[in-house]
Parts: C-alpha cells; structure tokens; sequence
C-alpha cells in the first residue's frame, strides 16, 4: 500500500517508529537530547526513506519502457527549503505534524532549521526549480542538470546605509537531501592544445593534448511529484581534483605549489555562484563553470543511454536536451564532441542527431545576456569546443549563402563567430529544434527584433511558452489558509488540478467568502509586520496598503523609479498644504545587486536613505513607510506574496522576458501595477482593466524611441516639474550626495525611460489608492485575480512544452 493510500492514524504510528529509530540510529540519543538541527536532520532522513523507493521504482521504469527522457539543463535551480514542499507532495504533512504533535514537537521549528538551498539567484532559477516541481508532478520523465554551488550568490548585509556582500555558506551543516554518487563521476577537460591528425589511411583524428582535467562528481537531489509516485532527478555537478594528492614525500617544492595551485582552481568552478565577470578573470570562470556542467551532463546522458540500447542512432528519439537560457548553449557544441571524438561517428551523422536533440528556451532581449564570448579566452579555454564551433559555422554560413546569396547583412547577423567573438545564443538557435521565448510579447519581439534574422531562416523553430509558476509552493505551501478557502469552494480537487481555479470567478461577488479572503490577507500582513518590526525596527499599520516590489535590482527593473515616485510623495506631504494620503502606504522593497553593478547598489543606497529619512520622521505620521526586506530569498517570498496587496512589476516595456513574481502576487490576490510588459500583457488578458492597473509606454513606443530616437532626458529634466523636484534632491542634501544616480539618469538619456514614464506612473499610484479606499470592491479585485491565475500554474507551462516540443507523455509508476 503505497504513502498516498494509507489513513492518518496508520501514518502516524508508522511515521512515530521510523522517527524515533532514525534518531538512535544516527545521534544514538533519546530525542528530547537532540537540538532542533538533528531533529529536523531526522526528519529529512524519515522522508527519504519514504521517497527511495519510488525514486528507485521511476528511474527503472523509465529504463525498462524506453521512455524519451527530458534533461534540463539550467545554472540555476533556485530550490529554496525542501521538507514542507516535500511532505506536501507526499501527502504526508497531516500525519506528521500529529505524530510532531505528540511528541511536544512543532513542525515549524524544524523548517526553520533547513537553509535554502544557494543554487540560484532569481527568476531564472526560481523558474527552473517551478518547472521540476511540475514535471515530477505531471509525471513526466524530466530531469534537472546544474551545478552544486559550495556558496550561494552571496548573504546580503545592510551595513551603514549600503549592500555588504557575505559569503552564504549554505552547505555549512551538510544538504540534507543529496545523494553522492561518485561512482557516476565523469572527467571534464580544459586548456591545452585541439588539432586535426591526419592518419595513415588517410581518415583525420582530433587530438586535445596537454589539457587540465577536473573530476565532475554529481550529487543527486529527488524531485517528488504531488501525490503519484514519480520521483525524478536533480543532479548537481560538484568539480573535484583529480591528481594524486598521496605522494607529496617525493615532490619537489615547485611541484608541490603546482599541484597546490591546480587544487585551488579546481575547487573555484563550483565554489560560488555568479562569480564576477567583471575582470578577465572572471569571466574565464563564469565559462569554465557553464562548460563544466554541461560537459558532465552530456557525458552522464549518453553513457546512460548506452547501457540500453547498442549504439546512438535513435538517441533524439529518446533524448531530449533542454537549455534555460543561454548559459549552456555550448551543450551544442559538447554533444558533436562526444559523438565525433569519444564514439566515432561522422560529421553528417552527429550533427543531425545533436540538432534533433537540443532544444532552447531565450529569457531576454538584453544584449548583456546574450552571451558572448572574446574568441581568444574561449579557444585556449576550450580548444577542440572551439574547433567544432568553427565547423558549425562554417558550414551554415556557406548553408546560408546558397539560400540568400549576397546577403552580406544576414551573414553578418547569423554568424556564431563574428567580430572576434563566440555568439553563444546564435550557436543555440543553429544547434537546436525548438525556439521559444516565456511570454507572447517577449516571443514576438524575439522574433520581430532581437532575433528576426534567424526568425526569418527559421521561422519554424520559433514558438512561444509562456511561463508559470508551481502552484504548490506559493499557494498551498506559502499561503495554506487561503488553499483552504479554495477547498472549501472547489474541494481539494483543484490542488492537483490548478486550472478548475477558474470556477472561483462565481464567487468573486459572494460577500462570504471576500469576508474569508480578507481574514487571510490580514492574518498574513500581521504576520509580515512582525517579522519587519523584528528584523527592521520599523513599526507598520496593517491597515495600510501593503506595496511590493521584490525582485533582483536592475535599471530596466525601475526600483529607481518607485523610489523617485515615494520622494516625490514624501515632498508633497512636507511642503504643500493642500496634498494629502487618505490610505497609508507602506512601500516594500527586497533584492539583491550584483557586487559589480555600481548604479544597482546605488540605487539600494537611496531606498535605504529615504527609509531612514521617511520612516523616522513623525510629522507625516506614519503615512509613508519604507521597508527594505534583507536578504530576500525563496523563504522570505513565502511570507511576503501572501501579503502584498500591490505588485509592482514596473519594467519599461519590452525589457522583461516574462516575469513570474507577477504571478505569484497575482495568486495570493494581489493586484498588479504595471507596464505592458512581459507576462503583465497575459496577466490584463486575464483580469481586466478593472482588476490591475496599467501605465507607461507601450513596447512598441519603447523600440521605436530605441531605434530612430527623439527622446532627451535633459528636456524631460527640464520640462517636467515633477521629475526636476525629485532629482533635485539626490544631490541637494536632503537624502546624502547621489550625484551618480543624477548622472547616470542624465547621461545615460534616461535609457529606461524613467523620467518618461513618471508621470504616468504617480497616476497609476493615485488610481490604485482611490481603488483601495472601495474595500469591498477591492477585495472583489482580490478574488478575481486569484480566480484568473490559475492558467499561470507551471503545470500548464510543463504540459505546453511536453506536448509541443520534448513530445513526452506521462509515465504511471507502478
């Protein structure tokens, strides 16, 4: 009888006894001597127990049927705590928190004593760990491919008004839900010399020679689907050493620091995510991390699928290599490695295969993530990658040329290496058979801008899914309260099956249950103010509007512009008599700037200077608060979602790929203020103008101003009085000296239209506080955004790409 089929009562007792000897087991004390890390590391260890069964059942059924298998390859898995989402999918939560129960035990303090995991950074990562989540839950054979990071991107500090970066040592008490298998460890290579060998009869051999190699050993992390008994894979790529540390005795000095050196270099690749890529020396590691990884899963792949079948033929009918984004694009050029070099197949053959196995997911139209690489760094880091990468282009170019001859332009722009430079996105789009972009607006703009030239050569590739996000960790994980407001309309059906969501539309003028909505909503701004006045000393009114912007800080992000737009509003209230705030606000900020990105971590500077400024000042009493949330995380999110009551998703329009924090405030019944941007478009399909509010400029106005001009942020500065006021006072005192920031505005001619935008966007501010002062028809807004946001769920999403690009099908573990 399986986990899902068994009473409570039975689980209960089962769970109490695994508990209990778990702990002798391993701590060899009576429980109540244990400190709360060695009882939630036994409790995680209980949960395994349940979950190695099915997880050895799922990859032998996989094996057994030769199912097509999806391996998805991305340098973030943003994972966060796993036990509540564990025992959730498990359907073990009930039972265990009883048998905790009973033991005089809470369950909340053992999640606490799990760190998230630092696998990834933001949307990118968090959309990666999403789509595993719904795979598993779909039950789909898909996998995870990524790297084991010993440090996370960094613990954010607030220190004297600035961004302190600190190591985040997450792995300092172990991960709880690793397996290490170094009996799957594969070999990667790097720097040397790569040729072509002429042999005696005639035939040519590539030859790498002189190469650094590292030794690639993964850890395996389950991926438990909801309530089926799937359990697939993540595996994370640990660099070890591979050199004989053993026999220093008989080295030589030099030979001793040598091997010394080459240990510090190894352990470096999967040391810390993100390294900076703002020296030479950075970005030689960001692309021995992306190529490390991917060689190891390419390798890792097709020895799996050599042990059941007996050669490579049919591998893209069983084999499906998904890239998130253009971080393991080389994952082209690494699969013809291993077919040419390590199994000997021919060009022709390899790269048919190789182009009907990878696929490619684009997350951006900004050039600095499109990445490119200097051809130099890249040829003595990867030799052979790049002879291969050489032969790739060389021969679509001349593919090119016969189809459009003279078009010099099209080469030009199709070309993997141009101007000294490896284009890794052109080598996805060339290298692979599906091309889609993660929101409709972003997908066309791909297509009619960013990308149009291979548009235009591959029409047929191209194709647009637009993201979600899983339901299970931001909903009834984050918010359990309203998941059971929902249950008590929709029975608990809809948990398995988020688009029945819809069905709560016949409720949105049901007083009852808006009176529910707003208990919950309550309870959950409570529970954030408390946590604010313990981290932050800042005491909030939960009668406030509660509005969020969370999100990584970045220029085209437009934090800036929000807290130009809180300046603005704090001048009004000081110096003119005739202003006032009917509603207080509280404005909520989180986000971390990279360590590199000067006007990011300027921009902090400011939010936290206004902060300090507004929030200490009892003249306004209390009518503007200023709240930066430190450090903000996947944890920190499952407490703020539920309780905004506005989601700022404010990016100049055709900046942002998609967005999926829009979607998670949307499904804990916030109400979006927003441009036209990304998944907004879908999200205003789906609500209406009566449910979010829309400002700014259109995508359209945006690249049209991009590429033909006509806009002057000096005239802006100078004609608006608004925007004048506001800049005026980063350098005037009144906040310090943030002349950069005035600078950066000016001089860069406002390059995300902030100032453009300005107006508009205090309108949008003074709409949604007229909107708020209607309460009933706010929490009507409030239902009909939860109702709609079903259609956002990554099962959705994960059921689009199954269907329309890895053609996979469900898999019934038996």
């Amino acid at each position: 009888m399986s986990v899902i089929e068994r009473d409570i009562d039975t689980m209960k007792e089962e769970l109490k006894q695994r508990f209990i000897v778990t702990a002798q087991i391993n701590y060899g004390r009576e429980l109540s001597d244990l400190t709360p890390h060695e009882l939630y590391e036994t409790l995680a260890q209980v949960v395994k127990q349940y979950t190695s069964e099915n997880w050895i059942k799922t990859n032998k059924q996989y094996q057994e049927r030769d199912e097509k298998q999806v391996y998805y390859f991305s340098i973030e898995f943003l994972m966060g705590r796993l036990l509540n989402t564990n025992l959730i999918n498990l359907d073990l939560k009930n039972a265990l928190k009883a048998m905790l129960t009973e033991l005089d035990l809470d369950i909340h303090d053992l999640y606490k004593e799990e760190s998230d995991a630092g696998l990834g950074n933001g949307g990118l990562g968090r959309l990666a760990a999403c789509f595993l989540d719904s795979m598993a839950s779909l039950a789909l054979p898909a996998h995870g491919c990524g790297i084991r990071y010993q440090y996370g991107l960094f613990e954010q500090k607030v220190v004297n008004g600035q961004q302190v970066e600190i190591p985040d040592n997450w792995l300092k008490n172990g991960f709880a839900w690793e397996f290490r298998k170094p009996n799957k460890s594969v070999k990667v290579r790097f720097d040397g010399e790569a040729y072509m060998r002429i042999n005696d009869d005639g035939s040519a051999s590539a030859v790498h020679e002189g190469y650094t190699e590292v030794m690639a050993v993964p850890y395996d992390v389950p991926v438990i689907g909801y309530k089926n008994r799937t359990v697939n894979t993540l595996r994370l790529w640990n660099a070890e050493a591979t050199q004989d540390f053993s026999d220093y005795a008989t080295l030589t000095n030099d030979e001793i620091k040598a091997r010394q050196e080459y240990r510090n270099q190894v352990n470096k690749i999967t040391e810390i995510l993100y390294p900076n890529d703002s020296t030479t020396e950075g970005k030689r590691l960001r692309l021995v991390q992306e190529y490390f990884f991917v060689s190891a899963g390419v390798q890792s792949i097709v020895r799996h699928y050599l042990h059941s079948h007996d050669d490579l033929s049919a591998f893209a009918d069983k084999v499906c290599i998904h890239i998130n984004d253009t971080h393991p694009a080389v994952a082209v050029a690494e699969l013809m490695r291993v077919f040419l070099d390590d199994y000997g197949m021919e060009w022709e053959a390899a790269w048919e295969i190789t182009r009907h196995t990878v696929a490619y997911t684009n997350h951006t139209i900004l050039p600095e993530a499109l990445e490119k690489w200097d051809r130099k760094l890249f040829k003595s880091l990867l030799p052979r990658i790049d002879m291969i990468i050489d032969e790739i282009n060389r021969r679509f170019l001349y593919e090119v040329r016969s189809r459009f001859p003279g078009d010099d332009e099209l080469v030009k722009e199709l070309s993997i290496l141009q101007d000294g430079q490896v284009h890794t996105a052109r080598l996805a789009v060339v290298g692979s058979f599906s091309v889609n972009g993660v929101a409709r607006l972003h997908s066309n703009i791909l297509k009619e801008s960013t990308m149009k030239y291979f548009y235009k050569y591959y029409p047929e590739k191209f194709n647009n899914k637009t993201n979600g996000i899983t339901h299970r960790r931001w909903l009834i994980s984050a918010n359990n309260a309203l998941a059971h407001v929902i249950d008590d309309k929709l029975t608990r059906q809809w948990r398995g099956n988020p688009g029945m969501m819809k069905q709560l539309n016949q409720y949105v003028d049901d007083a009852a249950f808006l009176k529910l909505l707003d208990k919950v909503k309550r309870a959950r701004k409570r529970a954030l103010s408390q946590y604010v006045w313990s981290h932050n000393k800042v005491r909030i009114k939960i009668d406030s509007i509660f509005d969020v912007q969370v999100k990584r800080i970045h220029s085209y992000k437009r934090q800036l512009m929000n807290i130009m737009h809180i300046m603005y509003q704090y001048d009004r209230l000081k110096n003119d008599p005739n202003y006032d705030m009917p509603v207080p606000v509280v404005y909520f900020f989180g986000g971390k700037a990279a360590p590199g990105y000067f006007i990011a971590k300027e921009t902090i500077s400011l939010i936290l200077a206004v902060a300090n400024k507004i929030n200490t000042d009892p003249s306004i009493d209390g009518k503007i608060k200023v709240v930066f949330l430190e450090n903000f995380g996947v944890s920190l999110g499952e407490m703020v979602y539920p309780a905004a009551d506005v989601s700022e998703q404010i990016s100049t329009a055709s900046k942002e790929a998609s967005g999926t924090g829009n979607m998670k405030f949307m499904m804990n019944g916030a109400v979006t203020l927003g441009t036209m941007d990304g998944a907004n478009v879908e999200i205003h399909e789906q609500v209406g103008d009566d449910n979010c509010v829309i400002f700014g400029m259109r995508s359209e106005e945006v690249i049209n101003l991009y590429e033909h001009g006509g806009y002057s942020a000096w005239d802006e500065y100078n004609t608006n009085a608004n925007v004048r006021r506001v800049m005026n006072q980063m350098t005037d005192g009144t906040y310090g000296n943030f002349q950069s920031l005035f600078d950066y505005l000016v001089n860069s001619n406002d390059e995300f239209f902030i100032m453009k935008d300005f107006n508009a966007y205090i309108e949008a501010h003074e709409e949604i506080v007229r909107r708020y002062q209607d309460h009933n028809a706010w929490l009507r807004s409030c239902a009909v955004n939860i109702a709609n946001s079903g259609i956002f769920s990554s099962d959705r999403t994960i059921a689009q790409y199954a269907e329309d690009i890895w053609h996979i099908r469900p898999v019934d573990i038996k």
